[in-house]
C-alpha cells in the first residue's frame, strides 16, 4: 500500500442501509431550541449509526430503552432514530459529532447537559482501526485512531460516571474486542487500544464494586462489517480469506447485549470465542506474536530487504 490514509478501517455492517430512511439532519449545536424532550434513565451510545453499534441500539430499542445516539453523520443518526421510533415507541435523541477529536467528550459531555439527558448507560463503541506496516501509516490518521478508541472512551467515562455513582446505579460498556488478548503486527495501534480498553474496564470495574455501578467490556470476534473493505486488506487471511467463519453484527449484538445485561465484567460473544481466549492464554507471547503474521500480512506488504 503506498499511502495509509486509505488504509482506515470503519465497523460498518454492509447489510444495514437499506434498513433505515431519510429524515431531516439534526439542529446544530449553538444554543437553539432542544429538539427532544429530557430523557431520564437514557442509554447513550457511540458510533450507533452502522456495525455493532447499530444493532446494540437495536437491542437496547426493544427493550424500550430511552437512547441517546452519536456518530458523525447526524443525517443517517436521524434515519435510525426514525426507525427506533416508528419500531419500539422508545424516546430517541441524536447528536453528530466527530469524536475523534480531543475536545470531542468534553462537548458530546455538555451537549447532554444541556439537553437536560440523564445518561444511565454509556455504550463506548465509536471506533476505528488502520492497517499495514506500522512506519508506513498516516502519523494524522494514528493519533486519530488513539484518540477515538482509547481517549475519547476514558474521557466519557470519567465525565458520566460521577452522575451514576450519585444515583447508585449505572453502566459502562466499553467495546473492546479478541485483540485485546494478542498483539497485532500490521495493525498495532487497533490491537494495542483493544488491549487498554479491556484492562481498563477491568480495573474500574473492581474499583466500582459495591456502588452500584457495574462496567462491561465486550470482546467480539471478528465481525462481518464493512470494516475489511474499508482498509483494504481483504488480500489477508483475517481481513478476506477468514470472511465465511466471521459471525455478522446482529447476532454478535444479541450475543453481547445478553451479557451486559448480566452485567458481565468481561463479555466475550459466543461459547467458541470464549474457548479461543481461554486458549490464546495457553500460548507462549512470542508464539502467538509470530502466529499472527501470516492472518495479518496481506501480499501488498512487502518484507523488509535483506542486508548487503
Amino acid at each position: 500500500m503506498n499511502s495509509r490514509k486509505k488504509g482506515i478501517i470503519m465497523d460498518r455492517a454492509p447489510d444495514q442501509e437499506a434498513r433505515l430512511q431519510r429524515t431531516p439532519k439534526e439542529p446544530a449545536m449553538d444554543g437553539t431550541a432542544i429538539p427532544n424532550p429530557p430523557l431520564t434513565q437514557a442509554v447513550l451510545i457511540t458510533g450507533a449509526s452502522y456495525g455493532l453499534g447499530y444493532e446494540l441500539a437495536q437491542c437496547f430499542a426493544a427493550d424500550r430503552h430511552a437512547l441517546i445516539l452519536v456518530a458523525r453523520s447526524g443525517e443517517r443518526l436521524d434515519a435510525v432514530a426514525s426507525e427506533l421510533r416508528a419500531a419500539h415507541g422508545i424516546a430517541v435523541d441524536t447528536i453528530a459529532m466527530d469524536l475523534a477529536r480531543p475536545e470531542a467528550a468534553r462537548e458530546l459531555f455538555a451537549e447532554v447537559q444541556r439537553r437536560g439527558h440523564a445518561v444511565e448507560t454509556l455504550v463506548n463503541n465509536a471506533g476505528f482501526g488502520t492497517y499495514g506496516r506500522f512506519s508506513d501509516i498516516d502519523f494524522d490518521a494514528e493519533t486519530r485512531q488513539m484518540q477515538l478508541n482509547m481517549l475519547t472512551p476514558t474521557q466519557l467515562t470519567k465525565l458520566f460516571l460521577p452522575g451514576m455513582l450519585a444515583q447508585r446505579r449505572g453502566q459502562v460498556v466499553n467495546m473492546a474486542s479478541m485483540a485485546g488478548y494478542t498483539p497485532g503486527p500490521y495493525m498495532a495501534i487497533y490491537f494495542a487500544s483493544k488491549a487498554y480498553l479491556l484492562s481498563f474496564s477491568e480495573a474500574i470495574a473492581e474499583e466500582l464494586r459495591g456502588s452500584g455501578v457495574s462496567v462491561t467490556a465486550v470482546c467480539p470476534n471478528v465481525v462481518e462489517t464493512r470494516f475489511q473493505e474499508a482498509a483494504q486488506n481483504q488480500a489477508a487471511y483475517i481481513g478476506g480469506r477468514f470472511r465465511p467463519l466471521m459471525a455478522d453484527a446482529r447476532t454478535t449484538a444479541r450475543q453481547a447485549y445478553a451479557l451486559i445485561k448480566a452485567r458481565r465484567i468481561v463479555a466475550i460473544p459466543g461459547w467458541t470465542n470464549r474457548l479461543a481466549v481461554a486458549g490464546l492464554r495457553l500460548i507462549p507471547r512470542a508464539l502467538l506474536r509470530r502466529a499472527m503474521v501470516p492472518f495479518q500480512k496481506g501480499p501488498d506488504i512487502a518484507d523488509y530487504p535483506k542486508g548487503s
